[in-house]
This record gives C-alpha cells, sequence and structure tokens, in this order.
C-alpha cells in the first residue's frame, strides 16, 4: 500500500482474527472505511444479548474513528448484518441513539444473513467516513 493509507487498529478493540486493519484511512482524500466490527469486547468475550453486541460493535467503530480523528458526523454510510429479523428493532434503537443528534444521517444498508465465523455472534457492522 502507499503512503498514502494509515492502517488503524485501536488498542481498545479485540485484535483482528486475521491480516487486517480495522480500518483504512486515505490521507490525501480522507476517506475512512472499516472493517466489519463484531460483538467481542476488548478481552475477548461475547455478550450474550444482541443489544449488547450491537453496542460493542459501535463502540469499536467510535474507537476506530476516533484513531483517526474522525467523530460521527463524518460518518457517511452505515452496513450492518444480522442474524434475525427478530433483532431489527433492538438494532433500530442502538444505531438512532448513536446517531440521533446529527442533522444529516449517513446512509444505511441492513441485510439479514446466515451467520458469521462464529456462531455465538449476532452482528456485524462497518462505516464509512469521509472527512
Amino acid at each position: 500500500m502507499s503512503n498514502n493509507f494509515v492502517s488503524l487498529t485501536p488498542k481498545d478493540v479485540f485484535l483482528p482474527f486475521g491480516k487486517y486493519s480495522h480500518g483504512i484511512l486515505n490521507k490525501n482524500t480522507g476517506l475512512l472505511v472499516t472493517s466489519g466490527q463484531l460483538g467481542i469486547k476488548k478481552d475477548g468475550t461475547i455478550p450474550k444479548s444482541f443489544k449488547e453486541q450491537t453496542e460493542v460493535c459501535f463502540s469499536n467503530i467510535l474507537s476506530i474513528l476516533k484513531e483517526a480523528n474522525y467523530n460521527l458526523e463524518q460518518v457517511i454510510k452505515i452496513s450492518s448484518f444480522l442474524t434475525s429479523r427478530k433483532n431489527f428493532k433492538d438494532y433500530m434503537v442502538v444505531r438512532d441513539k448513536l446517531f440521533f443528534g446529527l442533522s444529516i444521517k449517513p446512509a444505511s444498508t441492513l441485510l439479514i444473513v446466515s451467520g458469521f465465523t462464529k456462531s455465538e455472534f449476532l452482528v456485524e457492522i462497518e462505516v464509512i467516513a469521509q472527512k
């Protein structure tokens, strides 16, 4: 990768499962792209509740944004993946609480998927941000 890109892996987020970054920032364009964040805490624990996993996902995203010196105002797209439609309302409560005060809400995509790398994971969220 060229010198225009910065790899972001905040210390308060569980280390990636493989050889990838939690986020990549293009210093020239200001585009920030995160990897999908799962509901796993820094200590490796995975909360049982969907709502708590969603909160952990967004907390991890906030850490990535902070490491890049970005904030929620600069998030332009959210992509979310849930393992069950029954969790849609709980997801919306957590997401909407986080983005409540913004005058312009980010674009959003939500998909229902069959699962993730571990069966305990119920949600995965990624964002794109732009300065």
